[in-house]
C-alpha cells in the first residue's frame, strides 16, 4: 500500500510565470484523484506527465477562482480529446450550474458524461467510497462554504502465515479466504486455532488530509487525528496575523499548531501569499512548533509507503 502526492500548484490568488494556484494529484491504493483545479492545472498535468485518462474524480474545496477556474478548461480539453469515460466532480453547490452554463454558451464539445456531486452539509460526510478508498469532507472556516478532504485507504486483508499453516494438515487452500478475513480455524475434533496464530496483521491504512483555505480552526483536529500526511494552507506568516484573521486564512504557525494537536506524521504547507519572497520563512516559522514540516512547491512529490 502506498500514497503518492504530486503538487501541481501551491500559491494563492493569482497565477504567475513561476507560480500556480492550488491543485494536487493524489495516487492512493491504486486510485487517482485530482484535488482542486486552479488556472494552469492542465498545463501542469502535462508538464509532470500525468495522463489525463487517469482523472475520473475531481474534488473542489470551494468556489474561489484560484481553486477551480482551471476546471472548465480541463473539461473542455477532455471533450477535444474525445473522452468517453464518465467524470465525477465533487464540489460545493453551484458547480453544476457554472460548468454547464459555460459549456452550453461556448458550444464546447463534450462526448462524455459528467456526474456532479454537490456538497452542502456543514458536517463531515463520506462523499466517495469503493473497495479501496474512502473520502470524507473536512468542514473548514473560510469566507465562503469550504471543505477539506480526508482520503483513507480501506484496510487490507490479513496476510497468511504459511509456515504456521503448514503445521496443520486439515487447513486447505479453500480455508485461506476465511483466514484472511480474520476467522479462527476449527479442527474436526473441535479444537480452535486462533487466527492470529495463522496470520499476520496487514499494514496500517495510509491517510491523507487536504485542508485548503481556512482560518485557524481546531475543530478539525478530531477528523485528522494521526493522519500520515496533512496539507494545510499557510497564506501568511505571524507578522500578518490580523490579516489572516480578517481574510479567514491561516499562518504557518497556526498550521503547525493544528498538526501538533492532531499528532499527524507529516505536515505539508502551501498557498503562500505573493507578498512573501522567501518561502523558507514559512518553513522556519512552522518548525518552531512542528518539526516534521515540509514546503510545497510545483512538481514536488511525496511518497508514503507502509
Amino acid at each position: 500500500m502506498s500514497l503518492k502526492l504530486t503538487i501541481l500548484g501551491c500559491h494563492s490568488a493569482t497565477p504567475r510565470s513561476f507560480a500556480f494556484p492550488t491543485s494536487q494529484f493524489l495516487e492512493i491504493n491504486n486510485r487517482y484523484f485530482l484535488i482542486d483545479c486552479g488556472e494552469g492545472t492542465q498545463m501542469q498535468l502535462r508538464k509532470h506527465k500525468i495522463k489525463f485518462s487517469k482523472i475520473k474524480h475531481i474534488f473542489i474545496s470551494h468556489l474561489h477562482g484560484d481553486h477551480f477556474y482551471g476546471l472548465i478548461g480541463l473539461i473542455s480539453t477532455f471533450g477535444l480529446l474525445n473522452r468517453q469515460t464518465e467524470l465525477h466532480v465533487y464540489a460545493p453547490k453551484g458547480i453544476k450550474e457554472i460548468i454547464l452554463l459555460l459549456l452550453n454558451i461556448s458550444h464546447s464539445r463534450k462526448f462524455f458524461p459528467i456526474e456532479f456531486h454537490e456538497i452542502e452539509s456543514k458536517n463531515s460526510e463520506i462523499i466517495f467510497e469503493d473497495k479501496n478508498v474512502i473520502v470524507q469532507t473536512i468542514p473548514l472556516k473560510h469566507r465562503i462554504y469550504t471543505n477539506g478532504f480526508l482520503f483513507i485507504e480501506k484496510p487490507k486483508e490479513k496476510k497468511l502465515n504459511i509456515k504456521e499453516i503448514e503445521k496443520y494438515s486439515e487447513i486447505e487452500i479453500c480455508d485461506y479466504h476465511n483466514l484472511k478475513k480474520g476467522k479462527d480455524f476449527i479442527k474436526e475434533n473441535g479444537e480452535i486455532i486462533k487466527n492470529n496464530t495463522l496470520t499476520f496483521e496487514p499494514a496500517k491504512p495510509i491517510s491523507y488530509a487536504f485542508c485548503s483555505d481556512t482560518a485557524y480552526f481546531p475543530k478539525i483536529v478530531p477528523l485528522i487525528k494521526n493522519v500520515d500526511l496533512l496539507y494545510h494552507e499557510t497564506t501568511f506568516l505571524e507578522d500578518n496575523h490580523e490579516l489572516a484573521k480578517t481574510t479567514q486564512h491561516s499562518t504557518a504557525l497556526q498550521a503547525a499548531k493544528i498538526a501538533q494537536k492532531a499528532e499527524v506524521k507529516k505536515l505539508l504547507i502551501g498557498h503562500y501569499s505573493g507578498r512573501y519572497k522567501n518561502k523558507d520563512d514559512f518553513l522556519q516559522e512552522a518548525q518552531t512548533v512542528f518539526k516534521e514540516t515540509e514546503l510545497s512547491f510545483e512538481g514536488k512529490e511525496i511518497i508514503i509507503e507502509n
